[in-house]
């Protein structure tokens, strides 16, 4: 089948809410017939459990989609998905990776927790199997060659929101910035004052920086939310994401009622079903919204919809660009790929038709992508990010 008409295939897919449609399509050969290629292992790796499994579910929700709008292959070949729990720490998700490695796993995928991606960091590089990361991004995450990201580098968030404050807040303005003590914070602060301007007395107070847990406590905030206010802020920007976003925003409208600006993630998935009005006015930064009106986003977002009776998240999204990418990858090594020559041809396969927009691969193995601006607004009786326009094009 054609590229053509296999783009048209699923959009008729989407358009008819069928599931099973696909299943003669595949991906496209190459002279030979996918019938002859064998099944092989992708590894999945997620937290299951705690403050950040609901992340875990999107990303693992993301990449099975893609799966099912491809007869259950990649490149042609049938394959067999094993899962396992990055846990919440280095240790956890070291152990998750050696698991899924001596499995014979053909390439890696996942990884929610910025901590866990620098922990694995050396065992994967040594293993020699690629990783597509489809959430931790760390800055920190330098001179890899085996570990590529589907969805964003940490700094980048906090760029797109600090050239658009800059100019949106007034001269006597002050911005609070409160974030959870972690490995991604400092990627954000440096890139919101990279563009605001590290020097602009309207950001000069220290960031407050709170517990990084995630699993936060009904006051666990609070000390350092009334510290971040006693100079009486006009915003906040903060940047929290999962469980630990619906406790800090809580505690944080119980004493400030003013604007909210943070990465996407802050109001990413169930975070606004738990918020409710609470989130109603934030506004975030993110590399996609479920609203853009691209053919592969309606494509992606209806068929998601249909199957998971929710709206798409940035994890989910990253997580199916992540199996497109490695679609594309196998498909160009031919009929019997291994880990080093998927990882080599990760590096040709170009732009991606994304349903955030089209997205490429730089040198350091990240997306260069546009943010988007987006608020919470109320959509009938639910809330919902929508999109308000473009902040900027990184990466």
């Amino acid at each position: 089948m054609s590229q053509m008409n296999r783009r048209r295939a699923l959009q008729l897919l989407a358009a008819l809410g069928t599931t099973g449609f696909v299943a003669a399509c595949g991906s496209d050969g190459d002279g030979e017939s996918t019938a002859d290629r064998g099944p092989i292992k992708i590894g999945l790796i997620t937290p299951q459990a705690g403050g950040f499994k609901s992340i875990g579910d999107d990303i693992t929700n993301g990449f099975q989609l893609f799966l099912d709008l491809h007869d259950q292959r990649l490149g042609g070949h049938p394959v067999e998905l094993l899962t396992a729990d990055e846990g919440d720490t280095a240790k956890t998700g070291k152990a998750a990776v050696e698991g899924l490695l001596k499995q014979g796993v053909l390439a890696l995928t996942g990884v929610v927790n910025s901590a866990v991606m620098v922990g694995i960091r050396d065992t994967v590089e040594q293993a020699r199997v690629p990783l597509i990361g489809s959430n931790a991004s760390p800055s920190s995450l330098q001179s890899v060659f085996y570990i590529w990201r589907t969805s964003y580098v940490l700094d980048e968030a906090g760029r797109a929101l600090g050239r658009y404050l800059r100019d949106q807040l007034p001269a006597n303005g002050r911005v609070a910035i409160i974030m959870p003590e972690n490995v991604g914070s400092p990627d954000v602060v440096r890139g919101f004052r990279q563009e605001f301007g590290a020097t602009d007395p309207r950001i000069s107070d220290p960031v407050t920086y709170t517990n990084a847990t995630a699993n936060p406590g009904k006051t666990t905030y609070a000390s350092d939310i009334t510290k971040a206010l006693a100079k009486k802020p006009t915003v906040v920007f903060c940047f929290f994401a999962g469980a630990a976003a619906v406790e800090f925003i809580k505690q944080l409208r119980e004493k400030f009622a003013g604007p909210i600006y943070a990465p996407g993630f802050l109001t990413e998935g169930t975070v606004l079903d738990n918020l409710k009005d609470n989130a109603l006015g934030i506004q975030t930064a993110l590399n996609y919204s479920a609203d853009l009106n691209n053919t592969s986003n309606r494509v992606f977002a209806s068929a998601y919809r249909k199957k998971y009776q929710v709206t798409p998240t940035t994890y989910a999204m990253a997580s199916y660009d992540a199996a497109q990418v490695l679609d594309q990858a196998i498909q160009l090594t031919g009929g019997k790929p291994t880990p080093q020559q998927v990882n080599l041809a990760l590096g040709k396969i170009g732009q991606i038709d994304s349903p955030r927009g089209i997205w490429q691969f730089n040198q350091p193995r990240t997306p260069q992508q546009k943010w988007y601006l987006r608020e919470v607004q109320r959509d009938g009786q639910v809330m919902s990010n929508v999109l308000i326009n473009e902040l900027a094009t990184l990466g």
